[in-house]
C-alpha cells in the first residue's frame, strides 16, 4: 500500500489506531508538546488571538477554534489569559476539533468550566462566523505521500511485505506520469534514490477559505521546513524516542515534517495572506515570553522559578531537547489583516 494509507491507517484506523485508541501526550505517554511543557506558551496565544480580535475590530462574536486539542491544557491556558479581556471572553465560543475519544474525555474535563463549548470531528461542522484558529502539532500527523527517484522518473513509495515476512519499503513499479513537471526545482534536481513527501492541500485550503472568506486568522505550529525539498522525513515515536515506523503499527506515533512553503504556496493561491513562518523561539520571545517567564519566577519559590527558566529555554533555544528552532510558526488571515503579532514583515515562506 502506498506510505500515505500506511499511515493513515496507523493513526486513525477505528479499532487499532494510534490516536483513537489512547492519550499519547506526556511523560506516561510517548511525547510532549509545547502546552504540556509550560503554561506560558497558550497564555501567550491566548493574547495572540486577543490582538487578532481587536486588528479585526473587536467582532461582537468570535469563534476560538483549537485543531487537535491534546489534553485541552493549550486552551484552558489561552482562556485564562483572555478572563482579562472580559468583552472579548463574553464574545467567544469554543471549538475543538478532536476524533479521539480518549483525549476528547480529557479535555471535558479540563476544560468542565468553560461555557458556550462545542467539539467536532473536521472542521466543516463549525458555524460560519469570524475565528480565531490555532493547530498546534496538527498538520504533522496528516498523512504524507512519498515517492522515490529512479532512472525511469518518481515511483510512488510503498509499504510492503519483505521477503522475511517483515513489513518493508518498496516501491511501485510504473513512474507517477508527468510527475517532475510539478515539482520544484530545487526538488527536480535531486539525485536518483532521493525521496520527496508532500502532503494534499485540502486542510490548509479549508482553514484559508474560510479567514479569507469569514473573517479572521490561523496560526499553525510545527516541525517542519521552510521550503520545499527533497528528504524522506517520515517518523515514528514511542517513549519519547525515535522507533521504526514499520513496526508494531498503531502502537507508535508516525509522523513527518511539515512543508512550510507548500503551506504558504496553497494558502497565497486561495488569496490569504500568509504571515512568516518564523521560528518558535522568535515567535515566542516577540510575543513577551521572556518577560512573562520573569513575572512568573518573581512570584513563586527558587525551585520552581528553576523549573519555569527551564521551560523558557526548551520552548525558546534549538540545540538538544530545544524546540526553539525546529518548531516554526505560519500564520493565514484575512487579507485585510496586513500585520500581525509575533511575525515580522520581513519573514517569507517563498525565497
Amino acid at each position: 500500500m502506498p506510505v500515505w494509507r500506511y499511515m493513515e491507517l496507523c493513526l486513525t484506523h477505528p479499532r487499532y489506531g494510534y490516536y483513537v485508541s489512547r492519550d499519547p501526550l506526556g511523560r506516561e505517554g510517548d511525547f510532549t508538546t509545547a502546552p504540556e511543557v509550560s503554561q506560558m506558551f497558550g497564555e501567550l496565544l491566548g493574547l495572540w488571538a486577543a490582538s487578532v480580535w481587536r486588528a479585526m475590530d473587536s467582532p461582537p462574536e468570535l469563534r476560538l477554534i483549537e485543531l487537535g486539542p491534546g489534553r485541552g491544557t493549550m486552551m484552558a491556558d489561552a482562556l485564562r489569559a483572555l478572563r482579562v479581556l472580559p468583552p472579548l471572553y463574553q464574545a467567544l465560543s469554543i471549538h475543538l476539533v478532536e476524533i479521539n475519544p480518549v483525549l476528547r474525555e480529557k479535555q471535558k474535563a479540563t476544560l468542565s468550566g468553560v461555557r458556550n463549548i462545542a467539539w467536532h470531528n473536521h472542521l466543516d461542522e463549525i458555524p460560519a462566523g469570524p475565528s480565531v484558529m490555532l493547530a498546534n502539532e496538527y498538520f504533522d500527523v496528516l498523512p504524507v505521500h512519498q515517492v522515490v527517484k529512479r532512472e525511469t522518473g518518481w515511483h510512488e513509495r510503498t509499504v510492503e511485505i519483505g521477503t522475511d515476512g517483515a513489513l518493508a519499503f518498496g516501491a511501485s513499479a510504473e513512474p507517477m506520469p508527468r510527475f517532475e513537471v510539478l515539482l520544484p526545482p530545487l526538488v527536480r534536481a535531486a539525485p536518483v534514490g532521493a525521496v520527496f513527501e508532500w502532503r494534499p492541500d485540502a486542510e490548509i485550503m479549508k482553514i484559508a477559505t474560510r479567514v479569507r472568506d469569514q473573517g479572521g486568522a490561523a496560526l499553525i505550529i510545527d516541525y517542519g521546513h521552510l521550503r520545499s525539498d527533497a528528504g524522506d522525513t517520515f517518523q515514528a515515536i514511542a517513549r519519547h524516542s525515535f522507533a521504526d515506523p514499520l513496526k508494531n503499527p498503531g502502537q507508535a506515533d508516525v509522523t513527518a515534517h511539515v512543508d512550510f512553503q507548500a503551506l504558504a504556496r496553497a494558502a497565497e493561491d486561495l488569496g490569504a495572506r500568509v504571515h512568516g513562518p518564523a521560528s518558535q523561539g522568535e515567535f515566542l520571545k516577540r510575543l513577551g515570553i521572556e518577560q512573562r517567564a520573569a513575572t512568573l519566577m518573581a512570584k513563586t519559590t527558587p525551585e520552581v522559578s528553576e523549573d519555569i527558566a527551564g521551560a523558557l529555554k526548551r520552548l525558546t533555544e534549538g540545540g538538544r531537547g530545544g524546540m526553539g528552532s525546529m518548531f516554526k510558526v505560519l500564520a493565514v488571515s484575512d487579507p485585510a489583516l496586513e500585520t500581525l503579532a509575533g511575525f515580522s514583515d520581513g519573514e517569507t515562506a517563498t525565497p
